[in-house]
């Protein structure tokens, strides 16, 4: 079906979300929106005794277990068979479409198959790149470049032994990382009698013990959080050595390859980052003056938040509908629940997101497992199902990307409902699907989040930015039983929180980007932790806690081995597009006609956007300004 014909479907559903969009201001709790609805009201056990089972992500083979198997062999020689036409097909921008295509069966696969280990080591024995002919398409040549970048950091370059002993790496490491990311959100257990009973409230019962599976950072009880913090962190001798195996097999691979070490062999897939470039960013936020804990305390002191206070305002529904509100306006964009069918999702807590664009139809799919179980990653997180690409009979192919959190579930008297930082990281989370449905590259190697890492995390801090800016929180921060707003000077003391400690967190993203650096450089022969004490002493304030160790919980260290520094990149962009567009108005549809035009969809976009190629000096004002003070006359007129 094409997207004529799906906007014929879509289109009377699409008109009536409008209406109600139109209509939220005036409405009562009764009468949510289509989307809100579908998010606040309790998942009730269907019987579908006389459905067929679609399979998981409507794809038929799984729909039972042995399907997988089926799914892995089909792309194994779909695989073989786009080898074999790329080795005899003349040099041009086909045998990029080609690889793009091999590409996409490959990660179709392991993006649905996480624990699957899987190498294929193709040998590339003809000359299938001819860059006089690429060069006339810019985009063709960037797919070129990252397929053989990813080629050459892979070993494809090295004699049959040495790529041999690349390819065993790279598997080992497969089983590390996989063992780590699972070790990083495993729970610890402590005995009841060793806590005060008055906080076993806040965790998970089990007998005779309780389960600590986070930091309650949110806990306005500071004895839960040092207890969360001491339990959560307390070191796991089996953890410790995966990570160092880990750390041990990239520096090897890296070496193996033609790197000095993980972190070079890293930086080179970058926006032309260079290691004394990264030194010059972190060292210069360092010491730079207003980057203080005090005036963060102070700050804290004055307009601290008091969760329980605000959650009321934010029911998961009515975030969901602000989010769908806000797309709407800006990218004329609408979100669409839709029933899954008998079984195309893994837990029946699962939603399922259609989204439409008033004009172009049917962008994609998201799929929603918000909602907290005990054997589910307790990891925020994004991640794609199917990229989207151009076909070859001119159709798109639709991206499907999966949404998960850790939310509570509704209970009968109320629906989830959200702190301030559950809400910004939903809305953190949403920037990152979008990213994937609105970001309609000709090539899936590079679509959405599988863009240059230094730019994966902008659309999602640029929707931090709204998250906070009381115009867009004034629009469906409403009280989940009487439909009141939230107070104008409620609205503007969240606002402001943001800066709340903001040079403390900024600091913290320094130290973390440090010590990513630190663990992928030169090999050093101390432990993890000890590296780790040193570096917390030197590039962050607050001390090291006995008995804790931090890197053990930190599970980017797998996806952002040696670019974590990129988490700061993008912020200090996310600021400069924030300020330069939408400070004003933030609801400026023809800045985000041009965002989603020169920033989603073309690399290096930012530059366009910006109109300028960023210094390292720039970065770092841009970071630094968001810490500015000066917000006093606000609050006040906000409580006058």
């Amino acid at each position: 079906m094409n997207n004529r014909k799906l906007m014929s479907v879509y289109r009377p559903l699409v008109c009536l979300l409008r209406q109600a969009t139109a209509a939220r201001v005036c409405r009562t709790v009764t009468t949510w929106s289509p989307v809100a609805a579908a998010f606040n009201a309790r998942v009730h056990r269907r019987l579908d005794l006389f459905h067929h089972n679609v399979g998981l992500f409507g794809v038929p083979e799984l729909s039972s277990v042995g399907g997988f198997e089926v799914v892995q062999d089909r792309a194994l020689q779909e695989t073989q068979q786009l080898v074999q036409k790329a080795c005899h097909c003349p040099p041009g921008v086909q045998t990029v479409e080609i690889f793009d295509k091999l590409s996409d069966s490959l990660c179709r696969v392991a993006d649905m198959l996480k624990n699957e280990k899987h190498l294929f080591e193709i040998e590339l024995t003809c000359d299938i790149i001819n860059g006089s002919t690429v060069n006339q398409l810019n985009a063709s040549l960037r797919v070129v470049e990252l397929f053989m970048f990813d080629f050459e950091i892979s070993g494809i370059h090295l004699d049959k032994k040495k790529r041999k002993e690349a390819v065993n790496l790279n598997v080992k490491l497969l089983d590390l990382s996989n063992q780590f990311l699972m070790s990083c959100h495993m729970p610890n257990r402590i005995e009841k009698r060793a806590l005060p009973e008055h906080i076993h409230q806040h965790f998970t019962k089990d007998g005779n013990y309780i389960q600590i599976g986070g930091l309650n950072a949110d806990a306005p009880d500071d004895l839960v959080r040092e207890v969360a913090y001491k339990v959560f962190l307390y070191p796991n001798e089996n953890v410790m050595h995966i990570l160092e195996e880990l750390l041990s097999c990239r520096d090897k691979l890296a070496r193996l390859v033609g790197y000095e070490s993980y972190a070079h062999r890293a930086l080179k897939g970058t926006m032309n980052v260079r290691n004394r470039q990264f030194c010059k960013l972190t060292n210069n936020l360092r010491i730079k003056p207003g980057l203080n804990l005090p005036l963060g305390v102070i700050r804290a002191e004055r307009f601290n938040i008091e969760p329980s206070l605000y959650s009321p305002y934010f029911s998961l529904g009515a975030c969901m509908e602000g989010l769908n509100g806000l797309f709407t306006q800006l990218y004329g964009v609408s979100l669409l629940a839709e029933q899954p069918s008998v079984g195309e999702v893994w837990s029946e807590d699962v939603r399922k997101l259609a989204v439409v664009h008033e004009t172009e139809g049917l962008l994609g799919y998201i799929y929603c497992d918000f909602f907290y179980r005990p054997d589910k990653p307790h990891q925020d997180c994004h991640f794609t199902i199917r990229g989207g690409r151009q076909l070859e009979d001119g159709q798109y192919q639709l991206p499907i990307v999966v949404l998960m959190l850790n939310l509570p579930h509704p209970t009968q008297s109320a629906p989830t409902l959200l702190s301030p930082g559950m809400m910004e990281n939903l809305f953190h989370e949403m920037g990152h699907a979008m990213h994937s449905m609105l970001g309609r590259t000709r090539y899936q190697h590079v679509t959405g989040t599988r863009c240059v890492t230094d730019f994966a995390e902008v659309p999602s801090i640029l929707m931090e930015y709204f998250a906070t800016d009381y115009r867009v929180i004034s629009q469906f921060a409403r009280h989940y039983q009487t439909g009141q707003p939230l107070p104008q000077s409620m609205v503007a003391r969240l606002c402001e929180s943001k800066k709340v400690c903001g040079a403390a967190d900024t600091q913290l993203q320094v130290f973390y980007a440090i010590m990513d650096q630190v663990y992928h450089g030169k090999p050093q022969n101390r432990s993890t932790t000890d590296i780790m004490i040193d570096m917390q002493k030197k590039y962050y304030g607050l001390p090291y806690v006995t008995n804790t160790a931090w890197q053990l919980r930190f599970s980017h260290l797998v996806g952002y081995g040696a670019k974590y520094y990129s988490y700061l990149m993008s912020r200090a962009v996310a600021s400069m597009v924030w300020k330069q567009c939408f400070y004003k108005d933030p609801l400026n549809r023809f800045c985000l006609f041009f965002y989603r035009r020169k920033m989603l969809n073309e690399r290096l976009c930012a530059l366009r956007m910006l109109q300028k190629r960023p210094s390292i000096e720039d970065f770092v004002n841009a970071l630094v300004s968001d810490l500015d003070p000066d917000f006093e006359t606000f609050i006040m007129d906000s409580e006058g």
